[in-house]
């Protein structure tokens, strides 16, 4: 899940009387104003005179936290029988509004607008839309979301098309109807538009279920996918076909926008995903590997967090809140798989799969953080953690159940290959425990207890002490056992790693995490530094700006020259940084020249990370 910010408009319904009825709703979005980021919504919500509260959502799902952006929701009418009702905001939930249902009220006609600009985490632009519906929702406070029926309409700008996991009913030009659907439902199943569209099958002739993917862009030549990347995309359904052994979905969109004037970002469901890349993702290099493990991360998520969800995740409504203590499989083993399907079907090549995880390693191995934070706490705090600035992120931590859950579990991978001499794997307990019968979207829930007694079943082993180990540890030091397991080592030299150099070209900044210690953004300002290294201990920090490297004006190439002159130096490094109002030099005592991760050949041990990689599917 890469999250974004959006907007817009919609429904509800009753009283605290009907809150045990099904209810069914019909909802209007004029989304012809999409372009100039505002959305106009209307609905009719039956109800009985009284008390009526209703709720904007608040926890997210996939987003695991309160961003519910209910700032995004204005100029709010709640009426009845023609006339205006006033509503109060409830003085300690920002997400509940409360009125007062007159005598005689049957229904209320509901209207706001949904703002969905936010600089660059947009939901729309000139040529494309991404309608988000939790972000554009109210419904009745207590009520459980599978209980709410919704009839939607949405009016899109002229010649627009459309790809989503909802089924139509009936469409009049840019106007299309939807089949009444649940709220859960609905909110599964996003919905992106755009003057530019294309959509491509992925699934054989009469294959069931069907795949396809639907993409916007802002221009014609984004959605040139070439014939390499379909067929990966094919090889993807095929792979996680042999992966999981089951399907819990009727039909599968991968939806995907393309552009770089709204959010970047990915966002499962159970019978679609929702992701934002760069316009250019298949036709520049640098952005191809960097978002390669992007569909397969979310694809995976269909079996991984939508069907088989942690109990602390699977809340009745959007009011309730989540715990996120098992994110570290939720989301650390879909990042797992979405590297491992990146190189599986092509989409990296071995050596980029293999030059992506010694950058993840070495970036987790440098981790000071991870000396007072255990990784537990990461996904236990995520609700305040993953919002937090990019400063200082090297000691606060960051959403590591994601990286470092991925080493966890190739760990556990090559722990079950060496334990069963090569007859089983981490294939067999996905089968075992996301598989089952297929069929359309459900929630089967489970807790830590229920992980280990699944690898256990696989091979038995004290899986529950190694998991509570590496969840629990202050080492300042990274768990490697699946690298080294797997018959590979990391190492550092001066030759440039491929992620890092895909990064760098993306952003525009200089990552020195391995040798001074500190991340530079395009024009030198400080956005990281971590504890323990030389920078630290010269007195850099976040929010300084590098002016000059040994009395030159900064530029990545001076810095780099300046570091492989420092091999040959007793001399620090010079830095002249802004501090404010105030310049001061800090002089960095490091002598070590450019260093990059890579992965290299253990000979002494088989090469498990290749068999990892191999397909299951034939091509």
């Amino acid at each position: 899940m890469k999250p974004a910010v959006y907007s817009a408009l919609l429904l509800i319904v009753l009283t605290p009387l009907a809150l045990a009825q099904t209810v069914s709703e019909r909802l209007t979005v004029d989304a012809t104003d999409a372009p100039r980021n505002i959305l106009h919504s209307t609905l009719t919500v039956p109800v009985s005179a009284g008390p009526v509260t209703l709720v904007y959502p608040k926890w997210i799902p996939g987003n695991h936290r309160p961003t519910g952006p209910i700032q995004n929701l204005t100029g709010l009418h709640i009426r009845a029988n023609g006339q205006e009702i006033e509503w109060q905001r409830d003085l300690v939930d920002m997400w509940a509004f409360r009125l007062q249902a007159p005598a005689g009220t049957k229904d209320l006609q509901v209207s706001f607008d949904t703002i969905t600009y936010n600089g660059k985490n947009s939901a729309a632009s000139s040529k494309v839309l991404d309608l988000i519906w939790n972000q554009v929702v109210l419904y009745p406070q207590g009520m459980a979301t599978d209980a709410v029926q919704i009839t939607a309409l949405v009016h899109l700008p002229e010649g627009w098309k459309f790809g989503t996991a909802l089924t139509p009913s009936g469409q009049s030009g840019s106007t299309v109807n939807f089949q009444p659907v649940s709220l859960t439902r609905l909110v599964d199943s996003p919905l992106i538009a755009g003057a530019y569209y294309r959509q491509v099958q992925l699934s054989p002739p009469g294959e069931s279920p069907v795949h396809v993917i639907d993409m916007v862009g802002e221009s014609e030549a984004a959605l040139d996918i070439t014939d390499k990347d379909l067929a990966s995309y094919k090889q993807l359904v095929q792979e996680t076909g042999k992966l999981f052994g089951a399907r819990h979905y009727t039909k599968y969109h991968f939806l995907l926008t393309l552009s770089d004037e709204t959010a970047h970002h990915g966002l499962e469901h159970h019978e679609s995903s929702d992701n934002g890349a760069a316009e250019n993702m298949f036709s520049d290099p640098a952005e191809h590997n960097l978002e390669a493990d992007l569909l397969p991360h979310e694809f995976t998520h269909s079996w991984n967090g939508k069907y088989r969800r942690p109990a602390g995740l699977a809340t009745a409504n959007y009011q309730e809140p989540m715990k996120g203590d098992l994110l570290w499989v939720y989301e650390g083993m879909t990042d797992f798989w979405g590297n491992i399907l990146a190189a599986r079907t092509g989409l990296r090549s071995p050596e980029q799969f293999r030059e992506n995880l010694a950058y993840t390693a070495a970036m987790l191995d440098h981790r000071a953080g991870r000396t007072w934070r255990s990784l537990q706490d990461t996904a236990t705090s995520v609700q305040i953690l993953y919002g937090s600035q990019r400063e200082w992120q090297n000691w606060r931590r960051s959403a590591d159940y994601y990286p470092e859950g991925y080493l966890i579990w190739l760990e556990v991978d090559t722990t079950i290959r060496r334990l069963s001499n090569g007859q089983k794997s981490l294939t067999d307990f996905c089968r075992l425990f996301y598989g089952g019968q297929s069929g359309p979207p459900k929630v089967v829930t489970y807790k830590f207890e229920d992980v280990v007694a699944g690898l256990n079943q696989v091979v038995p082993y004290d899986w529950a002490k190694l998991l509570r180990e590496r969840l629990d540890s202050k080492s300042p030091h990274a768990p490697m056992g699946g690298i080294e397991s797997g018959g590979w080592k990391v190492i550092y030299d001066d030759q440039k790693n491929t992620t890092m150099e895909a990064v760098e070209k993306a952003g525009g900044g200089l990552d020195l995490s391995f040798s001074l210690g500190m991340i530079l953004a395009k024009e030198g300002d400080v956005r990281d530094v971590i504890p323990g290294s030389t920078a630290y201990a010269a007195g850099l920090g976040p929010g300084m700006k590098v002016i000059a490297v040994n009395g030159r004006k900064f530029s990545k190439d001076v810095m780099r020259a300046a570091l492989k002159a420092s091999v040959h130096s007793q001399e620090p490094i010079a830095i002249l940084a802004e501090n404010g109002e105030y310049y001061s030099t800090y002089p960095v005592n490091y002598h070590g020249g450019e260093r990059y991760p890579h992965l290299a050949r253990d000979e002494s041990k088989p090469d498990l990370l290749g068999e990892i990689i191999t397909p299951l599917a034939a091509k």
